[in-house]
């Protein structure tokens, strides 16, 4: 079955790309920043519901969290996916979060958040990318740029 684990910087798209894995493959959906909210950042209670959701034989997994979950997430991880969008892909993507009524980033994050996703490449990717090697170096990688290669991806699913 597969183990599933999305990577990529906020607004590239993870967990939509997930949610419509998990509808194609059938397997059960793990967004990391779900459980993080429902927990109010309690990082013993979120590594302890992360831990058993990941114990399942098949799964989608997305987000990074990758201090704190690569040690259970990626051994067990069939496949790794990292979106690899341009800054400026997600940092519209984050702005758009903002209107929905059910919105993840609220206006008092954005400055925030576009800090992360300005600094994604050159701060946060290399050490997503060095404990990834740490944990699970030979797990396969996709790397996915862009809407024609996530269709691509998408359709190859069963």
């Amino acid at each position: 079955m597969a183990r599933i684990v999305i990577l990529g910087c906020a607004g590239a798209g993870k967990s939509t790309l997930g949610r419509k894995l998990s509808e194609r493959t059938g397997a059960p959906f793990i967004c990391l920043d779900e459980i993080w909210w429902r927990h109010g950042a309690d990082a013993v209670a979120f590594r302890a519901e992360m831990t058993r959701l990941h114990a399942d034989e098949a799964w989608v997994s997305d987000g990074n969290f990758a201090g704190a979950t690569f040690d259970v997430r990626l051994p067990r991880a069939t496949l790794v996916v990292w979106l690899d969008r341009p800054r400026a892909h997600c940092a519209l993507r984050a702005v758009t979060r903002l209107f929905p009524k059910d919105a993840e980033h609220g206006l008092t994050r954005l400055p925030e958040v576009l800090r992360f996703i300005w600094n994604f490449e050159r701060i946060n990717r290399p050490r997503i990318e060095a404990l990834r090697m740490r944990h699970a170096p030979d797990v396969p990688v996709l790397r996915l740029r862009g809407d024609r290669d996530l269709a691509a991806f998408l359709g190859s699913q069963p």
